[in-house]
């Protein structure tokens, strides 16, 4: 995970390099909005580093649970950034769109956006497998935008082509403001996930019904309730009652608990559970949490 961070900052230093000096010399709006993109990217990606840093910190007196939550705070900080750059591209490509202006030295521009596509192909690639292996949203959140990169830059090519030689010089400022909603719509993205992570949403749903199957697949088993889980960065905490035989003992009561969070823990390694024993024909009320009692 630290590795991936690193890989994000440097890729977006050299990218923001490149993609500075083919704004001056082709004032490209389309690639003025690559350029604020890649800024953006800069910032966003520093801000992951540290907070992927934080993120893994053990948990301490202070932060029982760990530090995670620094995960989707940091997404969120990134879908700020992203919506913010949006917005400014979004502004300078109607004012250009109003008087379309013919892009000078094209060529400079796709050839800086073909690198472009080139590096970032390799980053994503690589946050990709990451992402798959840990789970982490603040990775899936750079990955998302360095994702729309590639069909930012993409754009940027065509825009770039169609005004120059195709004669199209309104082409510029319309790929502009296309590619600004598409930032928009992945910064929407963005937080909608970071917002979910730091209220606690559950795992998703097949996930759940994943340990539910697993837990009922115990033969002593007889009922499973009151699932809970969530997320905080890479760990997920899985809370659960199960309903067992009235006649049995504590100890074995507790067995049969090791042998549920043994095999949910195979299938969710690292997984905080937490189980608690039931005895059958015994009805409890557990309110729900931040419920009030009546």
């Amino acid at each position: 995970m630290r590795l991936a961070t690193a890989a994000a900052v440097a890729s977006a230093l050299v990218l923001l390099g490149l993609k500075t000096w083919a704004y001056v010399a082709t004032h490209s709006v389309a690639l003025l909005s690559s350029l604020a993109d890649s800024a953006l990217d800069l910032a966003a990606s520093s801000l992951n580093f540290m907070a992927i840093r934080f993120a893994l910190t053990p948990a301490d007196e202070e932060h029982r649970f760990g530090h995670g939550k620094a995960e989707p705070l940091s997404a969120l900080g990134q879908a700020t950034f992203v919506a913010g750059s949006a917005v400014l591209i979004l502004v300078e490509a109607i004012s250009r769109f109003s008087a379309p202006v013919a892009v000078p030295n094209p060529g400079l521009g796709i050839a800086v956006s073909a690198v472009s596509i080139a590096v970032t192909l390799l980053l994503v690639s690589f946050q990709r497998y990451v992402v798959k292996r840990t789970g982490s949203l603040a990775i899936g959140a750079d990955q998302l935008h360095y994702t729309g990169d590639l069909l930012l830059n993409g754009s940027v090519i065509v825009a770039l082509v169609l005004s120059s030689s195709v004669g199209v010089p309104w082409a510029d400022p319309v790929f502009g403001i296309g590619i600004s909603i598409f930032i928009l719509v992945n910064a929407a993205t963005i937080a909608n996930r970071a917002v979910g992570a730091l209220m606690d949403k559950e795992l998703p749903e097949a996930e759940r019904q994943q340990i539910l199957e697993i837990a009922r697949h115990h033969p002593k088993v007889r009922h499973v309730h009151e699932l809970r889980t969530r997320s905080s960065g890479t760990q997920k905490f899985i809370q659960m009652h199960v309903v067992l035989d009235h006649t049995l003992s504590l100890l074995d009561a507790h067995r049969i608990s090791d042998d549920v969070e043994k095999a949910v823990e195979a299938t969710f390694p690292g997984a905080d559970i937490i189980i608690h024993q039931d005895p059958e024909g015994v009805a409890e009320f557990h309110p729900p949490v931040g419920g009030a009692l009546h």
